[in-house]
């Protein structure tokens, strides 16, 4: 049976500063992208709030990684 990690509102938000800042962006330039304020980009990432589910697939493209890995699934297929 697979283990699906659920993660919490903080850990999205470290997971999306850390693509954010390995690409060298700053909140305004994602927040640009995405068409929110650097705030909203902000408070995402210090776990105040999630981004809205629609914006999940563009920063999936913005960041170039599988929508998965904004939330940081982890599946183990492992039979033991």
């Amino acid at each position: 049976m697979p283990h699906v990690q659920i993660c919490s509102t903080l850990h999205i938000g470290r997971i999306i500063a850390e693509l954010r800042r390995g690409r060298g962006m700053t909140l305004r330039q994602l927040g640009e992208q995405l068409g929110v304020s650097a705030q909203a980009v902000h408070k995402w990432e210090r776990g105040i709030n999630y981004p809205d589910i629609t914006l999940i697939p563009a920063l999936a493209r913005v960041f170039g990684v599988p929508i998965s890995a904004l939330f940081g699934e982890t599946v183990d297929f492992d039979s033991k």
